[in-house]
Formats: structure tokens, C-alpha cells, sequence
């Protein structure tokens, strides 16, 4: 005989699937918005650094460019506005209107930056911090979007288009992009990347009205509403541990592989086509492995792996190793190493949103997934040059390993009543 409230609560749960919009729908949709955003972030940080490398530029030089991530580290400042807007205390949803309106602005500031060039280094990055800037507010809304159209049992399908969107997206901005360039310039390869950017935002603009409106009375989204909640708390700071141990080293890779000597449609092809297939093929497997072992082993894995790829890193740089094909793999690897342990981590924080403030939540663990990156990225900038490659591979696979030695204790699920 079934217990009363389960039977309830069961109901309840059933009750709201059957108001959900289409899962396929809306993985669709916002698959096409995770994509769109990874292109501009594809531009921002695989294509614009190799691009500015052989030209001349130093590390220094390049970080300057990292200025673009400041809107992902702190959208957490406007996302109980953009919240507010796209669900009003009236009831309803405004998720449309909200992507279509920032949305343009992101495809605006790529075509300001197309007919800006590269060499006017101010310029471009003032462009794509604005381009920044709309994709994370964006990002704000089809997050929160994702949560609370998606039943828990689709979530990780979910994540996976989260994940494997942004892989294509990379593969787009930093791989497409820079075989463009060697062919048909900046200012033209540039245009084609905002012609994309609006292309991707089609399904989620021409989709029907969400199903599940916002339901009305609901206590406004706000900050302090989220960092009340121990979920939040602990999901933040597992963030910013496993990006300690996942990220840091990120920025060292386009640079180094053009020091390398490899060209940049060959590593258009390594960040992009081959990276993207491999990091696609590890999403989609690291989502059965979370459903199936559960988060933490598969972000455990993940750090490990990402330790082996970082130190093969330090030690090409310290022979002096220039395969292309050994470079090539190790590139590959770390694409498909990240895929393989992003999708845990964000599956396990997705199920740490709560659905009245999705958006906030969620955009809580992105920024400290931003400012951790952030971090790490201008360190790399100001001791890189002097440090050189071998030590700070070798750096960031030490750090990897010190996350994963802490991982287990954040990554402990949390008790459920």
C-alpha cells in the first residue's frame, strides 16, 4: 500500500511533467543558446589569443583580453534583475523576450568588433566585453529557462546540450573562426561568426511560449534568497575547487601551440574539429557515467585525467617537443577530459537550484566559476612570460592534483529530509 503523501507529492511531481513544454523542444532551444554563447567565448579566448600570438604579442599582451570574462565572473550583481523581468510577480514568462533583446546585442558586438581588427587591441576587447556582457545576461535566462522546463529525469540531457553545446560552440568560435581568418580575414570570418550567432538563437525564438508559466505570488528572485540556502553555499564553493583543478591552464594552450610552431588551421583544427567530436563523444559519456555511478566519482576521474593531460603539457614544453600529431592528442584529450567532468558537476548543481529563482542559483555557481578562472588566468598573464610554459603546466597540474585531494568532502551529497 503506497504511503498518502508520497502518493501526493507523486501526483504533485506528475502533475507538473505534463505541464512542461516538449523535452526535445527545449533541449533543442537552448542547446542552440549554449552554442551561440561558446562562439563568442570561442572568438574571445581560443581565436583571438592565437591570432594576437602570431602577430607578435606577449602573454602580458594577451590577458588583456581576459577583461571579457569580468561579465560572466559578476552577472550574479543583475540576475535578480533580468529574473524580475523574465518572471514577472504577475505570473508568466518573459524568457523570449529577454534572449531576443540581449541576444541582438551580442550579435551587434561582433560585427562592431569585424570591422574593428585585432590590432586595435582596446577596441576589439571593448567590443567583446559587450559581446560578453549580453551573452552571460543571456545565459542568465536560458539557465534558469532549462531548470524549470526540464523534469529531473531529463535534466541530463539537459546537461549534456549544455556541455556539448559549448564544445561545438568553441569548435565554431576557435576552430572555424581561425581556418576563416587564414582564408578570408578577420573582418569577413568575423561576420560570419555574428551570422552564426543569430542563426543559433532561431529555435529558441520561434519555439512556443513556455507551458510552465511562472506562478504568481512567488517570493521575488534576490541574492540573499539564494545564499540562504546551504545548497547554493556548497555548490559555489565545489565550483571554484573543481575549476582550481579543470581550468587554470587553459589560456597556456592556443599560445604554446603556436610557439610550437603549428599553424593556425591546423590548431583550428585540433581546438576545433577534433576537440569538438572528442569533447561531444566525452559529454554524452559522462553523462551516462553520472547517471550511473553518480557526480563525484565522474568529477574525480575528470580531475585526474585533466592532471595527466596538464603535466604532458609541461613536459612537451620542457623537451622541447614539437609533434604535431603528440600535441595534437594531448589538445584533443584535454577537450574531451573537460566535457567528460563538466557534465557531473553541472548536473549535480542544476539539482541545487531552486525553481522560484533558477536563474539566480545558477548564475551563482557560473561566477564562481568565472572569478576562479579569472584568477588563474591573469596569474598565468603577469608570471607567464617570466615563468615560461614548463612551469606553469607543471604549476596548474600540481594545483589539479591538490582538488582533487579535497574533492570528495564538497562533492558529498547533501542530507535530504
Amino acid at each position: 500500500m503506497s504511503h498518502p503523501a508520497a502518493t501526493t507529492e507523486d501526483g504533485a511531481e506528475a502533475g507538473r511533467d505534463a505541464r512542461l513544454p516538449s523535452p526535445a523542444a527545449v533541449i533543442v532551444g537552448v542547446g542552440g543558446l549554449y552554442v551561440a554563447q561558446s562562439v563568442i567565448g570561442g572568438v574571445t579566448f581560443q581565436g583571438l589569443p592565437a591570432v594576437l600570438r602570431q602577430t607578435g604579442a606577449s602573454l602580458n599582451d594577451i590577458a588583456f583580453i581576459l577583461l571579457t570574462v569580468l561579465p560572466w565572473s559578476f552577472k550574479f550583481l543583475w540576475a535578480p534583475w533580468i529574473e524580475r523581468i523574465r518572471l514577472p510577480a504577475s505570473g508568466g514568462n518573459r524568457s523570449r523576450l529577454v534572449v531576443g533583446a540581449i541576444g541582438a546585442v551580442g550579435v551587434a558586438s561582433l560585427v562592431a568588433a569585424a570591422f574593428t581588427g585585432p590590432t586595435m587591441l582596446g577596441a576589439v576587447t571593448t567590443a567583446l566585453v559587450i559581446g560578453a556582457f549580453a551573452s552571460a545576461t543571456v545565459d542568465i535566462a536560458c539557465d534558469g529557462y532549462a531548470v524549470e522546463s526540464l523534469a529531473e529525469r531529463h535534466r541530463g540531457w539537459g546537461n549534456a546540450a549544455q556541455v556539448a553545446g559549448a564544445y561545438l560552440g568553441s569548435a565554431i568560435g576557435g576552430g572555424a573562426f581561425l581556418i576563416l581568418i587564414d582564408y578570408v580575414g578577420w573582418r569577413d570570418a568575423t561576420l560570419v561568426m555574428a551570422g552564426v550567432l543569430a542563426a543559433l538563437g532561431l529555435p529558441f525564438l520561434l519555439g512556443r511560449s513556455p507551458l510552465q508559466p511562472h506562478r504568481a505570488g512567488a517570493d521575488r528572485p534576490s541574492l540573499g534568497a539564494a545564499l540562504k540556502r546551504p545548497e547554493v553555499r556548497r555548490g559555489i564553493a565545489l565550483v571554484g575547487l573543481y575549476v582550481l583543478g579543470q581550468k587554470w591552464a587553459m589560456v597556456l594552450i592556443s599560445p604554446f601551440l603556436v610557439d610550437a610552431g603549428l599553424s593556425l588551421t591546423t590548431i583550428g583544427l585540433f581546438n576545433g574539429f577534433m576537440g569538438t567530436a572528442f569533447g561531444v563523444l566525452a559529454a554524452l559519456l559522462g553523462g551516462w557515467a553520472t547517471r550511473r555511478y553518480g557526480a563525484a566519482p565522474v568529477m574525480m576521474a575528470s580531475l585526474l585525467a585533466q592532471v595527466a593531460a596538464t603535466a604532458g603539457f609541461a613536459l612537451a614544453a620542457a623537451l622541447a617537443w614539437k609533434s604535431v600529431y603528440g600535441l595534437g592528442a594531448l589538445t584533443v584529450l584535454n577537450s574531451g577530459v573537460m566535457a567528460f567532468g563538466f557534465v557531473a558537476l553541472y548536473a549535480e548543481l542544476m539539482g541545487r537550484a531552486s525553481l522560484d529563482q533558477a536563474g539566480v542559483d545558477f548564475t551563482l555557481f557560473q561566477c564562481g566559476d568565472g572569478l576562479v578562472s579569472l584568477i588563474g588566468w591573469q596569474l598565468v598573464g603577469m608570471f607567464g612570460d617570466r615563468l615560461g610554459f614548463v612551469w606553469c603546466f607543471g604549476l596548474a597540474a600540481a594545483i589539479g592534483l591538490g582538488a582533487a585531494a579535497a574533492l570528495p568532502r564538497l562533492a558529498r551529497p547533501l542530507s535530504r529530509t
